[in-house]
């Protein structure tokens, strides 16, 4: 199974690239009700809420990434993505395995109690 990698824009609408730090564990949520882009995936943090979005466009995504519109049918609702680095202007995070949210122990972490969606996905890339 290859790891999937995403890079996550749009820092400098939110609150920069001061809620990410290497290794946490972010949120990626479908936001399907987005009106400039039908496969948003937006990227949020427990009590913050929304921190950027998944890049789904040639400028945005970098190399060896996969853009929002690959990644849209490959998960559920909502997936999981540990942050592995941090640019002046984006984030690279992992997408999470199914095997990888269950082992989660940070009660930050296990916040997001969506191991179970990610179990009932029919999607077989995770």
């Amino acid at each position: 199974m290859r790891e999937i990698f995403v890079t996550i824009t749009g820092l400098s609408h939110y609150l920069g690239a001061k809620p990410f730090k290497v290794d946490r564990v972010v949120k990626l949520t479908k936001e399907r009700d987005n009106e400039f882009d039908s496969d948003a995936i937006m990227v949020e943090l427990p009590y913050v809420d929304t921190i950027g979005y998944v890049a789904n466009s040639p400028y945005t995504v970098y190399e060896g990434t996969v853009s929002a519109g690959r990644l849209y049918d490959m998960i559920g609702d909502r997936a999981l993505a540990r942050v592995m680095f941090i640019t002046h202007s984006s984030v690279i995070a992992k997408l999470l395995t199914e095997e990888e949210v269950r082992k989660l122990k940070n009660p930050e972490e296990n916040f997001y109690k969506i191991s179970d969606d990610l179990a009932s996905s029919e999607n077989t890339a995770l």
